[in-house]
């Protein structure tokens, strides 16, 4: 039986999560979840506030749909890779504790606010200057697992990076 685990990669807008999250999931031949786009998307929860941001309530309802949608995967022998701003510490303690049977990895991607900035503003859909600077100030708060500087690094050196922690090789 393979060797089945999950990984969160969190931190701030704009410093590479979703890119490196949906490269890894390739690469692993894992399943990739996009934590926050359960929160936005998800008719199942009432959005709620909480000091000025989306409440731990709501991210720990999107747990909820979350490990629904994927305890199968990880019991086939899968891997999983969530992908979020976890900025609530709760909800990553949360996400841990539904799927302990199972070994995980944290990695919190770091970038400076001007990076984030910059990064986001090239998208197709930027946020906003204004959600970028907010959601940052909430995801470093805190740090949580590995930490990662995605500054001057290009994907590859990060997935490199991440590949060595969780004991694969490119």
């Amino acid at each position: 039986m393979k060797k089945t685990f999950y990984i969160i990669i969190r931190g701030p807008l704009g410093c590479g999560k979703s890119t490196i999250s949906r490269r890894l999931a390739k690469d692993l031949h894992a399943k990739y979840i996009s934590v926050d786009r359960i929160v936005d998307d998800s008719s199942l929860i009432i959005r709620e506030k909480e000091k000025g941001y989306i409440s731990q309530k709501n991210f720990i309802q999107a747990n909820e749909i979350a490990v629904n949608k994927i305890r199968n995967v990880l019991d086939s022998g899968k891997s999983v890779v969530f992908d979020g701003n976890f900025y609530w510490k709760s909800q990553i303690d949360d996400l841990i504790k539904r799927l302990e049977q199972y070994k995980h990895y944290v990695f919190t991607l770091k970038a400076p606010l001007e990076v984030c900035i910059s990064r986001d503003a090239a998208r197709e859909k930027s946020h906003g200057k204004d959600a970028a600077e907010a959601v940052y100030k909430k995801s470093t708060s805190f740090n949580c697992g590995i930490i990662i500087n995605t500054k001057n690094k290009d994907i590859n050196e990060t997935l490199r990076e991440i590949e060595k922690r969780i004991g694969r090789r490119r």
